[in-house]
């Protein structure tokens, strides 16, 4: 990036594409060239820059003023009147923060890069710090199992739902010649799009994730595995892999030293039952995306009968800054027993959905209202659903909980993938219950007779009790088929439907009863 006295980013991703995000950058590199600005102001294409349905979006560096459905015909006067005169264009502009702003409402561990640097260059990625992590390993010869032990002081927990520890985790893995590390980005659960958002905006950061992850488990090689549909996000991953393995940043002697180990992406045919590290790791060997039987468990028995680890996108993605900055910073955020912070995808009946990260154990009313501004057009808050498609509805009553693996507990729901989509008081949850079991049938991917069976069951019932035409037995139905789903399914998409039914009927119940009566 050459020294501007301002610049202006460009939030490039499918969304953005779609809306003319080309055309506009196109217009604006050509306006400035016709100005006095030329040399003053540079457009910098970067990711996602935190607020989605707003169409093209330009951030105004160092201003702090970001543009929200600008189009071709917006630039001349973005031009003229901001960047020559210093007049923002108030039709434009979004009540969203500035990824560059300060101070900032969020504390950004995994976002910092996001939104701020062009995710195609490694010099820019460099200058805000990529690759200091395992640069500082090596140079203090930093042992495996001193990582190790750093990620375990550190208290980081999978952030791909269950929130295993990540250090346990690692230390768990089998000794052997050859050891894989997974990057689990097969993103298939509904309303969740925060890892695409990471891998787009700053992918050198997940690489130098996985290099550490190698570096402590002795493994020579990573999988990126990647859902297919990503297209933006694989052409940014493989962009960076290219560029750093140029840069001696990956191959066969990691920054000159005799660590070695590379990175490998894997698309993903878009099953949702891929997301499953067993389907994941039968995938990326060639086979049918199905569930294995655990034990063995892939730290033992992975890919290619290799010990293997697998951690999410976001997981991966703060492991350099627990490196740098040591695991009693980490613990400065979040709570006792889950540090750190959490990324959300905020949708649904709020005024700014988008991408969010909030301290572990943020309340859910603090992120609703302080980060997605509240729910639409004043109206009240009827419920939440938490986790995805296969998290949990949450009532007015749980507003004050907060928003940590032990907190949702005393819920009976989960993190899951860390979406929340929010209902206002006109919603019906009886229609999104209707479309969750829908989801679940298409993706049961059949093997085991509970899940093939019992989510054609279900959505049979829903749909009879959408229809009004349901009996006063059908809810204890549902409830008995999910319970025996949870105990014999084989994979967790079987296992977790019973948690969207039972805390719907928990906190909604008298809306299912008026349908069928």
């Amino acid at each position: 990036m050459r020294l501007a006295r301002g610049h202006v980013l460009i939030g490039i991703n499918d969304e953005t594409l779609l809306a003319g995000a080309r055309d506009v950058e196109t217009a604006l590199r050509n306006a400035l060239a016709k100005s006095d600005l030329a040399e003053e102001i540079e457009v910098v294409e970067t990711g996602d820059l935190g607020g989605i349905g707003h169409g093209v979006v330009l951030s105004v560096y160092p201003d702090g003023v970001t543009y929200g459905g600008v189009s071709v015909s917006d630039v001349a006067e973005i031009v003229s009147e901001h960047l020559l005169k210093g007049r923002p264009v108030e039709r434009l502009r979004l009540a969203v923060e500035a990824p560059t702003g300060q101070p900032r409402k969020q504390p950004r561990i995994v976002l910092q890069n996001c939104g701020v640097i062009d995710p195609h260059s490694l010099e820019q990625a460099i200058g805000v710090g990529a690759y200091s992590a395992m640069a500082k390993i090596i140079e203090h010869g930093v042992s495996p199992q001193g990582v190790i032990d750093l990620v375990k002081a550190s208290g980081l927990r999978g952030r791909g739902g269950a929130g295993f520890p990540t250090g346990l985790k690692w230390s768990f893995t089998a000794k052997g010649e050859q050891v894989y590390i997974i990057c689990n980005a097969d993103e298939g659960e509904p309303g969740t799009f925060k890892d695409r958002l990471i891998l787009e905006g700053d992918p050198h950061r997940l690489i130098e994730g996985m290099m550490i992850a190698g570096y402590a488990v002795n493994a020579s090689k990573g999988y990126v595995y990647v859902r297919g549909e990503y297209a933006l996000s694989i052409e940014r991953m493989q962009t960076a892999i290219d560029a750093a393995r140029e840069a001696g940043l990956l191959g066969e002697r990691v920054l000159e030293s005799d660590f070695a180990f590379d990175i490998e992406i894997k698309k993903g045919a878009g099953a949702y039952v891929c997301g499953e590290e067993t389907s994941l790791i039968e995938s990326i060997e060639g086979k049918r995306g199905y569930p294995r039987l655990k034990p063995p468990y892939p730290g033992a028995v992975g890919l290619w009968a290799r010990p293997t680890v697998v951690n999410n996108v976001e997981t991966l993605a703060n492991v350099p800054p627990i490196i740098l900055n040591g695991a009693e910073w980490f613990r400065s955020y979040g709570t006792e027993k889950c540090p750190g912070t959490k990324v959300y995808t905020i949708l649904g009946h709020v005024e700014k959905p988008g991408l969010v990260e909030a301290e572990m154990g943020t309340s859910l009313k603090t992120i609703i209202e302080d980060h997605g501004g509240g729910v639409k057009g004043g109206k009240a808050f009827k419920g939440a659903l938490i986790g995805g498609a296969a998290g949990a509805f949450v009532c007015p009553d749980c507003l004050d909980k907060p928003m940590d693996f032990d907190g949702l507990q005393e819920l009976s729901a989960v993190l899951g993938s860390g979406a929340i989509l929010v209902f206002c008081e006109d919603a019906s949850i009886v229609e999104m219950l209707d479309g969750i079991l829908a989801f679940f049938k298409h993706e049961s991917c059949g093997q085991c007779a509970p899940c093939r069976g019992g989510t054609q069951a279900l959505k049979t019932i829903m749909g009879r009790i959408r229809d009004g035409h349901g009996d006063k037995r059908d809810l204890e139905r549902m409830v008995e088929i999910a319970t025996t789903m949870q105990a014999t399914s084989l994979c967790p998409l079987g296992q977790s439907v019973i948690l969207p039914i039972t805390s719907a009927l928990q906190h909604f119940r008298a809306e299912f009863e008026a349908r069928i009566s």
